[in-house]
């Protein structure tokens, strides 16, 4: 099969597609062949390992993880004596973390993995543009109680988390303020948003404690504007903070009544689940950028590098 494979971390480069001997399943795993995957901000970290601790989860000197890609949507083609949830032909979409491997053509996961049936009204291409997104901003709004009828700002609404937490907010009853350039607006607009501020015009912070809930998304946003936008009891969830801003998070919940809520994603089966509910209800749709091959993985990688991509940037293996 073929699939990216890097042997060093650095830049997009690093990424050569070679191929690999084709998995075979053992008793609890499907095999899949893969139609599309998608480069999130995760899988360009673990490419740069930045920071620097990835080396201590992901190999200190090399990679020990030598195919990326967390997500993935494809056919079941083979499965275990001791799988019941799949079978042959099944079309699925979901998470291969931790052991990432979606860059091929072909992966193997276990039943359990955090996996659902494809909806019939998705592509592939679009149901591999909710996963890294969409549990990511489940995973922290569900932490933050979020509830009908709250004021939800959302910074970084453009990006693949931001797409889909503007869309979970409002699947949820609150009303949502999406925080993008100006050339995203009516982007964040057609998915559900209620107010978008764009911030190359407008200081979000000038909303002076309006908000129940401030998602910044994209580490980008002053720590002081976000705490400044929220409601004396509000939370505020660092999506993509790193340890700086961490500890600043957990000094303001211990000395005010604003809360910080930071940390790790919890990918499940459940909430791929959820996604796959919304999905079939027309609730959630995927926000696609740009579209390459496998073997234009480098490119990809150097595009999402830039910053500046519209929802997912999709790779399609067919």
């Amino acid at each position: 099969m073929k699939a990216a494979v890097y042997s060093k971390y650095g830049a997009p480069e690093v990424l050569q597609v070679k191929a690999l001997a084709k998995p075979s399943p053992k008793d609890n795993e499907i095999l899949v062949k893969i139609h599309a995957t998608a480069v999130t901000s995760g899988d360009c970290r673990l490419r740069k390992a930045d920071p620097f601790a990835v080396r201590f989860f992901f190999g200190l000197f090399k990679p020990g993880k030598p195919v990326l890609g967390g997500v993935l949507s494809g056919i079941v083609e083979a499965v275990g004596k001791n799988v019941k949830k799949f079978k042959v032909g099944d079309p699925v979409f979901g998470s291969s973390f931790p052991n990432f491997g979606a860059y091929a053509e072909y992966i193997c996961l276990p039943e359990t993995a955090a996996l659902a049936i494809k909806p019939e009204n998705l592509s592939h291409e679009e149901a591999a543009a909710l996963p890294f997104g969409g549990m990511t901003a489940l995973h922290f709004l569900q932490k933050a109680n979020i509830r009908p009828g709250q004021k939800v700002l959302i910074y970084g609404a453009s990006g693949a988390v931001g797409t889909a937490a503007v869309q979970i907010a409002q699947y949820f009853g609150a009303t949502v303020t999406g925080v993008c350039s100006t050339a995203n607006m009516e982007m964040v607009k057609t998915l559900g948003a209620d107010h978008v501020i764009d911030y190359t015009q407008t200081d979000f912070a000038e909303n002076t404690g309006q908000y129940d809930v401030v998602y910044e998304t994209v580490n980008k946003a002053p720590f002081a504007s976000c705490i400044a936008a929220l409601k004396n009891n509000g939370t505020l969830i660092l999506g993509a903070a790193m340890l700086p801003g961490m500890l600043r998070g957990a000094w303001t919940s211990a000395t005010s009544e604003k809360k910080v809520i930071f940390g790790v994603t919890t990918e499940t089966a459940e909430a791929v689940s959820f996604l796959q509910d919304m999905a079939k209800e027309g609730k959630m749709k995927a926000a696609i950028d740009k579209v390459y091959p496998l073997e234009q993985i480098a490119a990809a990688h150097a595009y999402v590098d830039k910053g500046h991509k519209k929802g997912n940037v999709i790779i399609s293996l067919v």
